[in-house]
């Protein structure tokens, strides 16, 4: 085995140092090197002061135009950006009556608000990756399932029915905005913030059933019908909260923080341009005196 072969297979173990300690100390090393050499060169021209400012003010006005880019158009992958959005299960109901649901919004769905089976993929998606148990990668130990995760396989069951709701903003006149229900407060688990939004909770209800398994036992050659669903097994609604989350949030942050620190940072310069302005007013004012006093003749 060469030493090329080795080293990539080393790079490919994650651990502690790869790429916890390893990332840390890159991202350090580039700002080491990037603002603390400009810094470098800046103190030993203007000094330790001025440069100190000039550098704040250079790599503060940098990351706000950067964090601009990232909050008003669609990042990459790459930078600083919160949670995507997603389904997150908030209820299992046994059976397909929506009226034993907690949630008023569920218990008022009606027939019009059913999704057509073209448009289920979304929400097949989304339900695949709730309620399948699951396995372990790597020969890492899967962890424990929850309360929703009770398929094995993702071909054990149907999306029978869907239904959408909610999801108005205030915005629309179907939506006042003192409408109960209307504003929700969520705090951010990623991050120490508390979100404030003016739409209404948006849910997606999927009736689960069990696949009929004795059907699809055909004998060898017939063609495989398509799976039904099992009429002696009793079927599963699972009810999904829509978490906008918190993309362009982060950015935001950035370029408020960024915004202020380069305000105070041409503040600090324009304070020191006047002080120097007023010293050098003074000086002048001094040497006008100087030279308008009479000289005095020693007796």
């Amino acid at each position: 085995m060469d030493l090329l072969s080795l080293a990539s297979g080393g790079l490919r173990d994650t651990n502690i140092w790869y790429p916890t300690i390893l990332g840390v100390l890159v991202v350090a090393s580039a700002i080491f090197l990037f603002v603390g050499g400009t810094y470098l060169l800046l103190a030993t021209n203007t000094g330790a002061r001025l440069g100190f400012l000039i550098t704040v003010a250079g790599l503060s006005g940098m990351m706000l135009l950067l964090s601009t880019l990232w909050w008003t158009t669609n990042s990459p992958f790459n930078t600083l950006k919160g949670r995507v959005p997603r389904w997150v299960p908030v209820e299992s109901i046994e059976g397909d009556d929506l009226a034993r649901s907690d949630i008023p919004a569920i218990q008022e769905i009606t027939s019009k608000d059913e999704v057509p089976l073209a448009e289920q993929t979304n929400i097949k998606a989304a339900v695949d990756s709730l309620v399948v148990i699951p396995t372990g990668t790597n020969g890492e130990e899967p962890e424990p399932p929850d309360e929703f995760q009770t398929f094995t396989e993702t071909t054990d069951y149907l999306v029978e029915r869907a239904y959408t709701v909610g999801g108005e903003s205030w915005l629309l006149p179907s939506a006042p905005f003192l409408k109960p229900g209307n504003i929700s407060v969520t705090l951010d688990s990623n991050f120490p913030w508390i979100h404030v939004t003016g739409h209404q909770p948006a849910y997606a209800v999927a009736v689960l059933c069990p696949v009929d398994k004795a059907a699809q036992e055909v004998p060898f050659g017939d063609p495989i019908p398509a799976p039904t669903c099992d009429a002696a097994e009793e079927p599963t609604t699972i009810v999904l909260e829509k978490d906008l989350g918190s993309v362009r949030f982060p950015p935001f942050m950035t370029m408020v923080a960024s915004a202020i620190l380069f305000v105070l940072s041409l503040l600090g310069l324009h304070w020191r341009e006047r002080d120097l302005q007023e010293l050098a007013a003074k000086e002048s004012e001094d040497d006008e005196t100087d030279d308008t006093t009479p000289a005095t003749v020693d007796a």
